[in-house]
């Protein structure tokens, strides 16, 4: 049972708590796995599912669908919907609770102790906001001066780098200006910019989207995945590069071929999530597909090198035989997966057969070697249901968000945290 955080953990985090600028795109680095032995002092949301987190100085933002909060002791409930907040260290449910009419699925700190949210919701405090809105975590307030607003659809990604807003959907408009899943405004006023447009189609499919993306620590690159098969004119299915470096979308030569393969029909993308490592040097998507299969990556994770330009095959996959992974985390000492996996290691599995050789029981969450795929010792456990959805790292630890009420073998209402081994 870990009543506190580790003390120097809490020293190594204290520069980073004192300000309120937004952090890194990518997942802060570990020097080592995380404890599985998940903190007691994180608040329980008590119904629904935790989408997104984010971590504005000392407090951690929760996104989702839900409508009821309590306190670490179960002895406080909170009438909370799609959003809260806590402190990170000391896990009290803040007074931050602003109304938000539909889920949140995706976070972004913001400067100015401040938070962006991206999800279905068509108002925030009654105020008509379409998708995205930048709130005050001070008094729950929208920022007026923030404008961004989508035509219709919803937001999934977000992600802030310097004065740029990224955002990820299913819209076909920003600000009235046509932009297809994909778009990049101001932080400050949402003013759109007009130089960047990644031209995403999906021909032939019902709706162009994008699942999931995430920048390289030094803002450079965006990776994108989900319901795509052009970027411009140049073909790249469900998964491709851009370079962000500069005032336009620039498509980078390198693709991959290994998600053309179609699993089972019916799934206009099965890649779920992408993270960069720390470093930069490569990314590891993780996917869905229910289709258990030694070759294709259904229901997976992959590691991608992300140097070099043409085709890039996966340095290696890790396959669950035949269960959804959604959520993953790079911090460097290892990758962290979450879904409704029973195992992992498990290539020639399947629901029919059961596990094959060498599969390793890691239930809902678990942890692999960046450098092999292999699953490493680390084997916490959650309880199952749809899967985690959400994880961010923290000098602290690594924060999970998911939809059940049991993580460690402990009660934890769908939001806890793993705390750094010591």
């Amino acid at each position: 049972m870990r009543r506190r955080l580790f003390a120097a953990a809490a020293a190594l985090s204290c520069a980073a708590l004192l300000g309120a600028a937004a952090p890194a795109s990518a997942d802060l680095a570990h020097s080592a796995v995380v404890s599985a032995n998940p903190v007691d002092h994180t608040p329980h949301v008590l119904d629904g599912t935790v989408w997104a987190l984010a971590v504005v100085g000392d407090t951690v933002v929760v996104g989702g669908s839900f409508t009821k909060v309590q306190d670490s002791t179960r002895k406080l409930t909170y009438d909370r919907k799609n959003i809260f907040a806590y402190g990170l260290r000391d896990g009290i449910i803040r007074p931050f609770a602003p109304q938000v009419d539909a889920a949140v699925y995706a976070l972004a700190a913001g400067a100015d102790n401040t938070v962006y949210l991206g999800g279905a919701f068509k108002t925030v405090n009654q105020a008509a906001q379409r998708g995205v809105a930048r709130v005050s975590l001070a008094n729950s307030a929208r920022v007026a001066g923030f404008v961004t607003k989508i035509n219709w659809g919803d937001i999934r990604g977000l992600k802030v780098h310097g004065s740029r807003l990224y955002l990820g959907g299913t819209f076909s408009a920003v600000n009235g200006v046509a932009r297809v899943g994909l778009a990049r405004v101001h932080t400050s006023s949402g003013a759109i910019d007009t130089g960047f447009d990644a031209k995403l189609s999906a021909p032939g499919l019902s709706r162009t989207r994008v699942e999931h993306f995430d920048l390289s620590p030094d803002g450079s690159r965006l990776v994108i995945i989900g319901a795509l098969l052009k970027v411009g004119t140049a073909a790249r299915t469900q998964i491709a590069l851009i370079n962000t470096s500069g005032a336009s979308a620039a498509l980078l030569s390198w693709y991959t071929d290994a998600y053309k393969a179609e699993c089972m029909k019916g799934f206009d993308t099965y890649l779920r999530q992408v993270k960069f490592s720390p470093d930069g040097r490569y990314f590891v998507v993780v996917s869905t597909g229910r289709a258990s299969s030694p070759t294709k990556l259904c229901d997976s994770a992959a590691r991608f090198e992300t140097a070099g330009g043409g085709k890039h095959n996966p340095t290696w996959v890790q396959r669950t035989g035949g269960d959804s992974l959604y959520a993953v985390a790079v911090t460097g000492s290892a990758v962290y997966v979450g879904g409704h996996q029973r195992y992992l290691d498990n290539p020639l599995g399947s629901d029919a057969k059961g596990p094959g050789p060498g599969a390793v029981p890691r239930v809902g969450i678990g942890a692999l070697s960046p450098t092999t795929g292999k699953a490493l010792p680390w084997n916490p456990s959650l309880k199952r249901n749809v899967g985690v959805r959400a994880f961010t790292s923290v000098p602290e630890g690594l924060i999970v968000g998911w939809d059940t009420d049991q993580l460690g073998k402990e009660y934890h209402g769908r939001v806890g945290m793993f705390p750094v081994a010591g």
